[in-house]
């Protein structure tokens, strides 16, 4: 199915094995990638299903052919703490979809300057959803509102996941270590969290470690914001699909 076009529609647009697409998805399907009537493409909800679709001959609806079953997900469930960078967060969003993310969510921190609209919001959704589409993942990655430091460790922390916390600074185990000879207590979820310019406060160290995060480093070179994520992104990824932990 590669070479077909995949496309997010919402679960409420199904119904007795028709998908009546909205007018972007007739604009984008009819007009942008020029397909016809009885071209297929691939129809996905972004929650994990995905179908075999082929254009009715108005556009107007697609008709279900089969369901697709396909595996490109990570074995473990990643949520990512990220705190925003001046710049560069679209980018970060689009790789960290690509390498298998379920979940971004931006930090407020001590050091964080941007403070971000919620058009901005409504773009990195977007940009997550088209990456999805691209690297045929089955999931869309959810990018929620923005949290202070504070109030997100209350619900992203070691009583729900394996949480690791990326420190610029101090001795730290590596993260590759610890993925790969600890913390597998068999938990299929995992909460990684990255500073912005300038890293984490003393204090926000100290906070994370009192909810059960663990520091970790992702190298002896100090690393940009964005560069950070996609770091400790590749290091999951690489490890549980290549272990299949």
């Amino acid at each position: 199915m590669a070479q077909l076009q995949r496309l997010v529609i919402a679960p409420a647009q199904i119904s007795a094995q028709q998908i009546a697409l909205t007018l972007p998805q007739q604009h984008y399907l009819g007009r942008v990638l020029r397909l016809r009537s009885g071209d297929r493409f691939v129809a996905m909800d972004g929650l994990g299903q995905g179908w075999l679709a082929a254009l009715t001959p108005d556009i107007s609806t697609a008709e279900i052919l089969e369901p697709i079953h396909t595996q490109t997900e990570l074995p473990v469930s990643v949520t990512l703490l990220m705190a925003l960078p001046k710049n560069g967060m679209d980018d970060v969003v689009r790789q960290a979809t690509e390498l298998g993310v379920d979940r971004i969510v931006p930090i407020l921190s001590d050091r964080t300057l941007l403070k971000p609209s919620p058009q901005k919001l409504d773009r990195w959704q977007r940009i997550a959803q088209e990456a999805a589409e691209q690297c045929e993942r089955q999931i869309v990655p959810e990018v929620q509102s923005p949290q202070p430091w504070a109030v997100a460790l209350q619900t992203w922390n070691a009583q729900h996941s394996t949480c690791y916390l990326c420190a610029e600074r101090g001795a730290r185990s590596h993260l590759l270590t610890c993925l790969e000879v600890g913390n597998r207590d068999g938990r299929v979820a995992m909460t990684i969290a990255t500073g912005c310019e300038g890293g984490w406060t003393e204090a926000e160290i100290e906070g994370a470690i009192a909810a059960g995060y663990q520091p970790v480093s992702l190298g002896a070179r100090i690393l940009r914001a964005v560069t950070a994520p996609v770091v400790a992104l590749t290091l999951i990824a690489s490890v549980y699909e290549v272990n299949k932990i």
